[in-house]
């Protein structure tokens, strides 16, 4: 069945894993598509497979984000291309390894690319979203945004990053047409454990996704207008008590006196 056409899907770290296969899931609900990732060479595999799959027209933008130069060429493509109408923000890496045995440089890298370079693009993107009156971003977080004693410090604080942008652009932006999503996936099948030094057959399979799944299960939460989607949450009503919780919580953060428990050495 012909799919209607959604306009043109940018999507960050496309060559593999999570990325690839929002690709191939956003082509055949009617995307055509711009993948970005440094693997020129898995980009265009990738982009004949859906192209003969699905028929859409698929462009390939090899850049490393992390290098500003390159970044810039995707930030441009985002401001120049009228085309575009989603925005997904999925490269990154990260790690398990704890911070006193991580490399203080490579932790610099993983938030110029977890926080940076997702914030430049989507400051890219936004303008002509806004102008079009329509438009959509989906940020990929972590389980670890709300649970940072998991895996790494810096790793869970990027994560968090995502998080709370993403609920401060959906509150400056919904009523100018702009979707905001934030995806939390908690293990997922791809080669990110593999990278870390930690193997996928050393975690317990009933914690561990495969990226389809995560990416189908996420991409209905997006459909259905969610905010922040956390596809292995089996029990919604943890997640809405924990927001509830820190709704209720904000008007009381601010006052013009310390607590009485600050009063007293």
């Amino acid at each position: 069945m012909t799919q209607t056409y959604q306009g043109t899907a940018l999507i960050t770290g496309a060559s593999s894993g999570i990325g690839a296969i929002y690709a191939e899931q956003l082509a055949q609900k009617g995307y055509d598509l711009i993948l970005v990732a440094r693997d020129r060479a898995r980009l265009n595999a990738l982009a004949a497979r859906i192209t003969s799959a699905t028929h859409r027209v698929v462009e390939v933008l090899d850049a490393d984000l992390a290098i500003p130069a390159q970044r810039g060429l995707v930030e441009a493509k985002l401001r120049d291309d009228a085309s575009i109408t989603l925005l997904v923000n999925n490269a990154g890496v990260g790690t398990h390894t704890p911070l006193l045995q991580s490399d203080v440089e490579r932790m610099e890298q993983m938030i110029d690319l977890n926080v940076t370079a997702l914030t430049r693009l989507t400051y890219a993107a936004m303008p002509g979203f806004v102008a079009r009156g329509k438009g959509g971003i989906i940020n990929i977080s972590s389980i670890v945004a709300i649970a940072p004693e998991v895996l790494n410090g810096v790793y869970g604080g990027s994560k968090a990053f995502v998080l709370a942008f993403s609920q401060s652009l959906h509150h400056e932006l919904a009523d100018k047409g702009i979707r905001v999503q934030a995806v939390l996936p908690g293990a997922t099948a791809t080669d990110f454990w593999a990278t870390g030094g930690l193997p996928l057959e050393h975690l317990p399979a009933n914690i561990v996704m495969r990226a389809e799944d995560l990416v189908r299960a996420a991409l209905i939460g997006f459909d259905r207008g969610e905010l922040v989607s956390i596809p292995s949450l089996q029990d919604d009503a943890y997640w809405e008590a924990y927001d509830g919780a820190r709704k209720a919580l904000a008007p009381h953060l601010s006052t013009n006196t310390p607590a009485p428990r600050y009063t007293t050495a």
